[in-house]
């Protein structure tokens, strides 16, 4: 078990290095238009704006699941 944790924040860490090299690359060698395009207005917050995005998604998700089983289940109770 400790083996597989190891090797996979072995993993995730050098998935982030690459992540963050392949960024700094495409910065340094694009245009400003085709960074623009890419990245967005606020290219210094990209990872930020990704992870607000996905828990702004999860929080939709969840909480249209969440009224969907209060309707059908609530009713019963009643």
């Amino acid at each position: 078990m400790f083996k597989r944790l190891f090797w996979i924040s072995i993993g995730v860490g050098i998935g982030a290095v690459a992540v963050t090299k392949a960024q700094a690359y495409v910065k340094a060698n694009t245009p400003d238009a085709a960074r623009q395009f890419l990245f967005g207005p606020d290219q210094d917050h990209v990872a930020v704006r990704t992870l607000e995005g996905l828990f702004n998604e999860f929080d939709e998700t969840r909480r249209a699941r969440e009224a969907e089983l209060n309707t059908k289940y609530a009713d019963k109770i009643s």
